[in-house]
Order: structure tokens, then C-alpha cells, then sequence
């Protein structure tokens, strides 16, 4: 017997396109989600479920860069409530897309994830900007991140419930639509590559 997802999604059918990221993006069926922190070391976070993966970050999305924002109540770090957030966000994509939610949030992360970003390099007491390629694992991590960040910047401080936020922003990151702030930021860190090159 085959296992769905909280009993809902078929893994089956989900495919990742994209060559470089699929040792880094766990589709594993499991009924539950939950690793309970049992991958630890090297590339430890590949073995960990991706929709497992959203729940951790929504866990901080408040996180931008060097100062924390103001933390909400709902995203106490419970992972409980984390994974009640991405389950109601599965329904809203289902229900907008009307097809499998996981493929719809996989192809957000493939089109959110930079190729290229900059690095400073100290040389000779100055500094200056080097454009690098992404690993493939930092691709993932920086498009989950740039997609919960997103999503709670439109809905910090507005009626709007973070679920509805989140489905909002992972429908338009799978489209490629430039209103979306992953995608905004995935364009932002290639030019800055260009232009440092």
C-alpha cells in the first residue's frame, strides 16, 4: 500500500524538472511528517521531506537578513501549527490550481531558486563583489525562504491569514509571475551576479 501525504497528495505523479535539485528535494510518501531532528551532519537537510522543510521555515519567517522582525503569535515555532498553516495552504493551491498542490509548490521552488549570486572578496585590503554559482541545496533553501518571507511581509500587520499569504505567494512563484516577491529576489541576485562579473 501506497502512502499519501497527510493522506491527501499522491507523490506518485511529482516530478522535479529540474536535474540539479532532485537529490536535494525529498518526495518521499510518508503519512507523517515529522524527522524529529534524526538527520543530523553532512547535506542532512536533503533527507529531510520538503513540505517538512516549509514548516521549519515558517517556524521564522520574520528572519530577514541580520535584524529579526517581530515574531507572530501564530508562528510560536509549534510545529503542530506549522503543519495545520501548510496544510490549509495545500487546500487553497487545490482549490485555485486544481491540481496536485505538491507539483505546484516543487515548480515554485525550481523557478524561485537563483543560479547565480555575489560573494565579497577581500583582496589586498579592499573588498569587492564575485559573482558565484549556487549550490543546489542553498537553491532550495534560498527559495523556501524567499517564499515564506514573501508571504508574511503581505499578510504581517493585515486581515489577511498567512495561509492564504503563502498559497497567493507559491501560486504566483509557480508561474513565474514577477508580482511575486521569490521571484523579485531570484531576478535581484542574478543581475547583482551580472553586474559583478
Amino acid at each position: 500500500m501506497e502512502f499519501k501525504v497527510f493522506d491527501l497528495y499522491d507523490m506518485k505523479d511529482v516530478k522535479v524538472n529540474d536535474i540539479s535539485l532532485k537529490p536535494y528535494i525529498n518526495l518521499d510518501a510518508r503519512l507523517l511528517i515529522k524527522s524529529q531532528g534524526r538527520n543530523l551532519g553532512k547535506f542532512s537537510k536533503a533527507r529531510v521531506h520538503i513540505l517538512e522543510r516549509f514548516a521549519n521555515r515558517i517556524a521564522v519567517p520574520g528572519h530577514v537578513g541580520k535584524k529579526h522582525k517581530i515574531i507572530t503569535s501564530w508562528s510560536s515555532g509549534k510545529y503542530t501549527n506549522n503543519i495545520k498553516t501548510i496544510i490549509k495552504t495545500m487546500e487553497l493551491i487545490e482549490k485555485r490550481k486544481k491540481e496536485n498542490p505538491v507539483q505546484v509548490l516543487i515548480r515554485a521552488i525550481e523557478n524561485s531558486s537563483p543560479k547565480d549570486e555575489t560573494t565579497t572578496i577581500e583582496y589586498g585590503g579592499a573588498r569587492y563583489p564575485q559573482a558565484v554559482d549556487v549550490s543546489p541545496l542553498r537553491r532550495v533553501n534560498l527559495a523556501i525562504r524567499w517564499i515564506v518571507q514573501g508571504a508574511y511581509t503581505k499578510c504581517f500587520g493585515k486581515k489577511k491569514k498567512m495561509s492564504e499569504s503563502l498559497a497567493n505567494e507559491i501560486v504566483l512563484a509557480s508561474e513565474g509571475n514577477m508580482e511575486g516577491y521569490s521571484i523579485q529576489k531570484r531576478n535581484e541576485s542574478e543581475k547583482q551576479a551580472d553586474a559583478a562579473r
